[in-house]
């Protein structure tokens, strides 16, 4: 092997290196960002949150309004508790409703609000009308087991 070999490959490696070493830096980077929004907290409980995490969207009519800014267990109901920050120029009135949705069958978990028509909730205050996530494989299973039962029945 001569020795241009040698240098090459140090060369490129180096370069694998550095690009490696960016792309962990940017994705500390993003990570970091828990959606320092301005805006208004507002929260809600759920009986089911899967794939909900600090940062998710919150969208009302599909549009993004927001993001997930904490989660939290209530020891006292077992619900989880989410707290969301609200663009200041979104106002939710106090009947509308939180529900767990997901863009699809692989899709990331969001927060959607369905608003209602009363008056705007204060700063800090509760969405009590909520839907938790629906867990699909669950979901499959009872269809499948339904469709078995009407089977043996006929």
């Amino acid at each position: 092997m001569s020795g241009f070999d040698r240098w090459g490959e140090t060369i490129l490696g180096a370069a694998v290196a550095i690009v490696a070493i960016g792309f962990f830096a940017f994705a500390a980077a993003q990570a970091g960002q828990t959606g320092a929004r301005d805006g208004y907290n507002l929260s809600a409980a759920f009986q089911r949150i899967d794939g909900i995490d600090v940062g998710s969207d919150v969208r009302i009519s599909g549009v993004k309004v927001g993001v997930v800014r904490a989660l939290a267990l209530d020891p006292e109901t077992y619900e989880a508790r989410v707290t969301m920050v609200i663009d200041e120029g979104v106002r939710v009135p106090d009947d509308s409703t939180a529900r767990i949705a997901t863009d699809g069958l692989l899709g990331g978990a969001y927060v959607a609000i369905e608003p209602g028509s009363m008056d705007p909730l204060p700063e800090g205050g509760v969405i009590a009308n909520t839907q938790g996530a629906v867990d699909l494989l669950t979901l499959f299973a009872s269809m499948a087991g339904n469709s078995r039962n009407e089977e043996t029945v006929q």
